[in-house]
């Protein structure tokens, strides 16, 4: 099957241009200026980037990743696949060490069938002063046994574990997660800005949801913000939904880090695309007002409703990026930290075609994953 299309606005992180491409048993064959060579698809000038991909997602749809329960797994995807997310992560939360394995091999499932591209523990390693929307009583101590015995429990498909730098063993435990294929981030931590630098030195490469759950910026203690931003080797995650960093925070980052170290991500919980109410997340209840999560109880922030369309969009439209920086940050960047960046996360030639169509106002109007239409424009 081959299908061009035709009077399109390409944007990749290297410019916007106006051509065709053609997608050949879903992957792209051909990338051209101008007018198309024969007649196809007619885009009619909207935009088209690469599909989303999103490194930190606990659900969607009513359903949360952390329950392992496939079915309402299958309905988170097809929501955020909807709203442009072609490659994304299932995030667990903490829980007892038998319900993440029991999880985890669930989810491997949905891996095995290509429609996760993996899965993250946030937790349960994690700092209780740092602890957010995870329950305290069910945090642990890193363990480089326990932690093999999930990986195992997840055949091949873990790619990811936040842990707490700070922690005892927990420098041992990442370097054992880096020998074992997994990408160790540096996140929910009440680690000093030495700490930080040790679990980088570790082997750490990317810092969990920047800014959120870890100590602020002091210009005498500049714990973990400031050393995940300077570090080369450490990609930085920001949820950009106006709750969880102010715009001009992002914009800093940004400028610090750059495209290549920057990801956006969503974090999103089971309330996205639902409503307003009650949910869970893991073991602890939330409460959904105005499209906010917070827990019940205390009332941290406990995730999000975002998806990656509208942080794609807050980026040009409230941030002040062009198209091509938002594309190489909602896309390119996290598809390197997969490793995935030989198949997605830009419009290539022999790449995927995960694609995204923007209408003028940065609104999804059609959504292609692996050559075949999800939503049609």
């Amino acid at each position: 099957m081959s299908l061009t299309l035709t009077d399109a606005r390409i944007v990749t992180p290297f410019g916007v241009n106006d051509g065709w491409l053609t997608i050949e048993d879903g992957h792209i064959t051909h990338v051209g200026r101008g007018p198309a060579p024969r007649a196809g698809y007619s885009l009619a000038g909207r935009s088209v980037v690469p599909g989303f991909v999103d490194i930190h997602n606990h659900g969607g749809a009513g359903g949360s990743f952390p329950t392992g329960d496939q079915d309402t797994a299958r309905d988170a995807i097809a929501l955020h696949n909807a709203h442009g997310t072609t490659t994304m992560v299932a995030s667990l939360v903490t829980g007892a060490v038998p319900d993440l394995a029991r999880a985890t091999s669930s989810l491997a499932d949905l891996c095995e069938e290509g429609l996760l591209a993996g899965i993250h523990f946030e937790g349960p390693y994690i700092s209780k002063a740092r602890c957010g929307a995870h329950n305290p009583a069910l945090l642990r101590e890193p363990s480089v046994e326990e932690f093999t015995g999930l990986v195992k429990a997840g055949r091949g498909q873990v790619r990811m574990l936040t842990i707490a730098t700070e922690l005892p063993n927990a420098l041992d435990t990442i370097r054992a997660a880096v020998s074992q294929g997994v990408i160790a981030a540096l996140g929910h931590s009440d680690a000093s800005f030495e700490q930080t630098l040790g679990g980088i030195e570790a082997g750490a490469t990317v810092a969990t949801h920047l800014y959120n759950a870890m100590p602020q910026l002091g210009h005498r203690a500049p714990g973990p913000i400031a050393a995940l931003l300077e570090d080369e080797r450490v990609t930085v995650e920001l949820i950009n939904d106006g709750t969880h960093v102010h715009p001009a925070m992002l914009r800093l980052a940004y400028e610090v880090a750059g495209p290549g170290r920057t990801a956006l991500v969503t974090d999103a919980m089971a309330a996205t695309g639902m409503g307003d109410g009650t949910y869970i997340l893991g073991s602890m209840r939330v409460d959904v007002a105005d499209g906010v999560a917070r827990l019940a109880e205390g009332g941290s922030i406990a995730g999000s409703t975002l998806t990656m369309d509208v942080a794609f969009r807050r980026a040009v439209q409230v941030v002040g990026l062009s198209l091509p920086e938002a594309v190489e940050i909602t896309s390119r960047t996290p598809a390197r930290v997969l490793g995935l960046s030989d198949t997605v996360g830009s419009i290539d030639v022999g790449k995927v075609a995960d694609l995204v169509v923007l209408n003028d106002s940065l609104e999804v109007a059609g959504v292609m994953r692996r050559g075949a239409w999800i939503t049609e424009p």
